[in-house]
């Protein structure tokens, strides 16, 4: 029988593994986001100093993606199992894409002969990467077939209306994140170009939230619950309300002309949505089938790890930190400059 420190240490895995992801996923999202809308940019200048906004810190971000796929296995690993067992198409494929993308980021510098095709393969492989990780997201919060300790599902299960729409969402979504980022990075044309995309994304971004949000309730009874049921409605109202309140002052900042803001509050606005996310599966790992107890490893082996995790921790955040900091300010076709 858990003790309450067993519970609370499973819990602090399950925050650990959980901030993972969602730094991965604003840190890398801009950088997807950058990559999809690549081949909008016109070939010269333009697309060197978009590739320059991310070039010193686009390999760094992923260390985030290794931080919570490793610390998922080591402290859930039944959990991992059987999610790697549900979702192996798409997870392979989000894998695949990210190596062709990393490669085609460096060839194209060291390839000019061929730069079409690496601009090609860059903006191709961060499309299917973030359509990939929405999949994956989607096909989650609609459910994994287990029996007993073991996957009971067929191969295609995670190919749904619904993983289809969580993957074009994540997929708009990054595009905005992308958006805001050169905005805030650059200057000239290609800061108004980025400006103004950011008002069609940022339309499309809230109306993908809104669909999302719509569908999601009706994919369990613990979600209806958790969102439409008083008096847990009660309790999660402020989510939705804030996701709107932040909608409005992004809106009210690009208006404005101003270059850090909208970037921000599109953060904001993915903090909301990850909260959102928690709430409609805490405490399941793999929703309605497993929760983070029953998935959770030996308490010494958390222990251990939370040791290892301690030390490495600060370190993550320390070079990511000083890496954002020393790149920072505006960037060029030339690289980066104060």
């Amino acid at each position: 029988m858990s003790t309450g420190f067993d519970w609370d240490l499973t819990v602090v895995w399950a925050v650990i593994i959980a901030a993972s992801v969602f730094v991965y996923v604003v840190l890398d999202g801009f950088d997807l986001g950058i990559g999809i809308l690549f081949r909008r940019f016109p070939v010269g200048a333009e697309r060197d100093t978009a590739m320059n906004s991310v070039a010193p810190v686009w390999d760094g971000n992923e260390t985030w993606l290794v931080l919570g796929g490793g610390g998922l296995l080591a402290a859930f690993p039944l959990a991992y199992g059987l999610i790697f067992s549900a979702l192996y198409a798409p997870i392979i494929a989000l894998l695949l894409a990210l190596v062709f993308r990393g490669v085609a980021f460096e060839f194209r510098w060291r390839d000019p002969a061929h730069r079409g095709f690496w601009d090609l393969a860059f903006s191709g492989g961060s499309l299917l990467a973030a359509l990939a990780q929405g999949v994956v997201l989607g096909a989650l919060l609609q459910g994994v077939a287990v029996q007993g300790r073991a996957y009971a599902g067929g191969w295609w299960d995670w190919l749904t209306p619904f993983s289809l729409l969580t993957g074009v969402s994540v997929a708009v979504a990054y595009c905005l994140l992308g958006a805001t980022w050169l905005v805030m990075k650059t200057e000239g044309r290609l800061q108004q170009q980025a400006r103004r995309l950011a008002w069609g994304l940022g339309a499309a971004t809230l109306a993908a939230i809104v669909a999302v949000s719509a569908a999601t309730p009706f994919l369990s009874g613990a979600y209806f619950d958790h969102w439409l049921k008083w008096p847990g409605l009660l309790y999660v109202a402020p989510v939705p309300v804030l996701v709107a309140l932040t909608s409005l002052g992004f809106v009210r900042s690009l208006k404005a002309g101003h270059e850090v803001a909208p970037f921000v509050l599109t953060l904001a606005v993915f903090a909301l949505c990850f909260v959102g996310l928690g709430i409609s599966v805490f405490p399941y790992v793999v929703p309605g089938a497993v929760t983070i107890w029953d998935a959770a490893t030996d308490r010494s082996s958390q222990v251990f790890m939370l040791w290892g995790t301690v030390i490495v921790l600060p370190m993550i955040l320390g070079y990511t930190a000083w890496s954002y900091w020393v790149f920072r300010g505006k960037v060029d076709a030339d690289g980066y400059h104060s």
